[in-house]
């Protein structure tokens, strides 16, 4: 036999070049890899392969001598999570070690991985963190759904050090695009692709990956298209394959396309793959242990059972949405503005009427809720899908006609506890949230639900409309963070962005610090909200 120097495997862009002395031996293990071709032009004869972690191992045991290029790729690829340390990555806010983790293990694949952990452990702050390390990496792009975008202009103020130059793209007719961090949803990507693409983004993040499952959808052909074009691709979602593994293969060609470079092989290999006379049926799963296996090599996958120890009790955070109905809004708030104009002074605001307040307060409230109904509902179906069948979530309201639209859209998997229920059909939703795994939602008012029962089935809590006393917010949280909760708990406030629901929550949290120093038996002084939060409109305007 030949010896091995004489058998060569060398990168050529993203395929392999193999060439090697006629042997019979030698030759079955090549025709052995998938889409392999035989070359013969001006350079000689020879093989080449797409280059994939399966195609090295193969050469490899049939005694190739690799070059440096393919021993580095094969080891940033079969490199699990596992099999790193953490990164030392300063943040404004400071990261679970299993996040430094995460961000070690994107490092390692050089910019290139799934972060595929549950809800609410912070697959978006991993992200930034890779951003943060690599300043030189832009522009970078961020696509997620459009009701999530200010979460990323958020999260991208509140996480990374520094003034980032945040971009967020609106409509579908292109304009000019100046950001390093440029934010764009699914809806208008296919209309700005082009402009994407003269770009050269250096780092795409795929936000909600799972949107990019269905090939016929224009959202996913754009999504690919840019994905094939950018050096580093980080995709998110907590449920890389929701129901079968063919919903698997988009999401993992976008992050590495050598981890499964040929279609049909993965459709017969992991979908049980069957023709029925009309067509293919790629809905089944087959050689499930394996892919597992392979997911491993690009994902980061934590779940909360697996890092509770690292978390605090209670993790909240504001989720902004925008409302639909803005022009309306702001005419209600500058008849506000001008009513307290009218009424300045304490004396004048004292002899005002109370009840004019809180009409005219609540006006603004309702406008609120009302614009923002259809991100809020969207963020709560993401939800419930990317928890991967086994979550639930604890919604909390004020108003009966909030209940209602929640109900309307959810009625299948959604129990209501509110003022119109009697006390039999209240124990009967709390027992069927509890017990029901087809019961994925609780809606309840936080006056009727927010104390004296037990919700530990979920460990999420949202917000959509917020109380006047600070105690009912944090009695409504302990619902789901009670004796018997094994995780920790996520409490989400969905807030209609630039509107007075920002200022009862900031207000809500200080008055809620008050309540702690109380509680501790410090000195605490406090003030009615109504009052504060009339002087927060007087001080800004």
């Amino acid at each position: 036999m030949n010896t091995a120097s004489q058998y060569t495997a060398t990168l050529k862009g993203s395929v392999i070049e193999i060439r090697f002395p006629f042997n019979w031996d030698i030759l079955t293990a090549v025709k052995s890899i998938p889409g392999r071709r035989f070359q013969s032009n001006g350079n000689g004869k020879y093989w080449t392969a797409p280059l994939s972690v399966e195609a090295i191992e193969i050469l490899r045991q049939a005694c190739f001598q690799l070059d440096p290029q393919l021993e580095t790729f094969l080891s940033r690829s079969t490199t699990t999570i596992d099999d790193v340390g953490e990164v030392d990555v300063q943040m404004k806010k400071e990261l679970f070690p299993f996040q430094r983790q995460g961000v070690a293990f994107i490092e390692h694949r050089d910019g290139r991985a799934l972060i595929g952990s549950e809800m609410g452990l912070g697959k978006t702050i991993q992200a930034l963190a890779y951003l943060h390390l690599h300043p030189e990496k832009r522009p970078a792009v961020v696509v997620c759904p459009a009701h999530i975008k200010l979460v990323w202009d958020r999260e991208i103020r509140e996480s990374m050090p520094g003034q980032q130059n945040t971009q967020i793209l609106y409509g579908t007719t292109p304009g000019p695009v100046k950001g390093d961090i440029i934010i764009v949803n699914y809806d208008i990507l296919p209309q700005w692709l082009d402009t994407f693409l003269a770009l050269h983004p250096q780092v795409l993040i795929v936000d909600e990956a799972h949107y990019c499952k269905n090939n016929k959808a224009q959202r996913t052909k754009a999504t690919k298209k840019l994905a094939r074009k950018a050096p580093h691709v980080l995709c998110l979602t907590g449920t890389p394959i929701v129901n079968r593994p063919i919903e698997g293969f988009n999401i993992v060609q976008m992050v590495d396309r050598t981890v499964f470079p040929d279609f049909w092989k993965y459709v017969h290999t992991y979908c049980d793959a069957r023709y029925t006379g009309f067509g293919w049926d790629f809905s089944g799963a087959s050689n499930k242990e394996d892919l597992h296996e392979k997911l491993q090599r690009v994902m980061i996958r934590h779940k909360k059972s697996e890092v509770l120890k690292e978390l605090p009790d209670k993790i909240h955070s504001y989720i902004p949405m925008e409302i639909s109905n803005t022009m309306e809004y702001q005419w209600a708030e500058k008849d506000f503005i001008t009513y307290l104009q009218e009424t300045k002074g304490a004396q004048a605001a004292q002899k005002a009427s109370q009840a004019k307040f809180l009409v005219m307060i609540e006006t603004l409230k309702q406008l609120a809720i009302k614009g923002k109904m259809t991100p809020a509902i969207q963020w709560i179906r993401d939800f419930i899908e990317s928890s991967d069948g086994n979550g639930k979530l604890v919604v909390f309201t004020v108003h009966k006609e909030t209940v209602e639209t929640l109900m309307k859209e959810f009625r299948d998997i959604a129990v209501r506890v509110d003022g119109s229920v009697t006390e039999k059909q209240r124990e009967w939703s709390i027992d069927a949230f509890q017990n029901d795994r087809n019961v994925k939602l609780f809606i309840g008012n936080i006056q009727a639900a927010g104390t004296g029962i037990t919700l530990t089935a979920a460990s999420s809590v949202a917000f959509i409309e917020l109380p006047w006393v600070a105690g009912e917010l944090s009695q409504a949280e302990d619902r789901c963070h009670r004796i018997g909760q094994k995780d920790a708990v996520n409490v989400y406030y969905l807030l209609a962005n630039d509107t007075i629901e920002g200022k009862i929550a900031t207000l809500l949290d200080k008055k809620r610090l008050v309540l702690d120093a109380v509680l501790d038996g410090r000195d605490a002084k406090d003030s009615p909200l109504l009052t504060e939060l009339i002087h927060s409109y007087r001080e800004e305007k």
